[in-house]
């Protein structure tokens, strides 16, 4: 008796860690990835006898932030490429103005900020680069 009690709670908590993991898949398909990964975190917290679930709540966290990750660059990639075109603008006319003595501290001043801005949306988007090359990677090894 106790066996089959201890079998149908067993089973009882499988189901209701596949609802969650289903719910979770719903809420990425609605693109509210914060909200799925707070689910799949829940999931592993509440049942952690549930493998294989959890194992496919793993997949899902894998391609929760791969897509985020994807937008993300995307975004980045916009900006990086309109401040680059602005620092070359930016650049130019400062050397211009510097070959005519005219070049003031606020163009200086405004060409460097522009430089350092630059420089950090290109290491965020080398880091996204990296973190989505680092995710193919772990999923090819699944």
């Amino acid at each position: 008796m106790l066996v089959i009690l201890l079998t149908a709670c067993q089973d009882a908590k499988q189901q209701e860690a596949a609802r969650m993991l289903e719910r979770a898949g719903q809420l990425f398909d609605e693109q509210r990835y914060d909200r799925a990964l707070i689910v799949i975190d829940s999931l592993r917290k509440t049942y952690p006898g549930a493998i294989e679930t959890r194992k496919q709540a793993l997949r899902l966290q894998q391609n929760i932030e791969l897509k985020r990750s994807q937008e993300e660059l995307s975004r980045v990639d916009s900006m990086l490429q309109a401040v680059k075109h602005d620092y070359e603008y930016q650049k130019q006319k400062v050397e211009k103005d510097k070959q005519e003595l005219r070049a003031t501290p606020e163009e200086l001043t405004m060409l460097t900020k522009t430089r350092v801005r630059r420089d950090s949306l290109q290491t965020c988007f080398d880091v996204l680069c990296a973190k989505i090359r680092y995710i193919h990677k772990k999923q090819k090894e699944q």
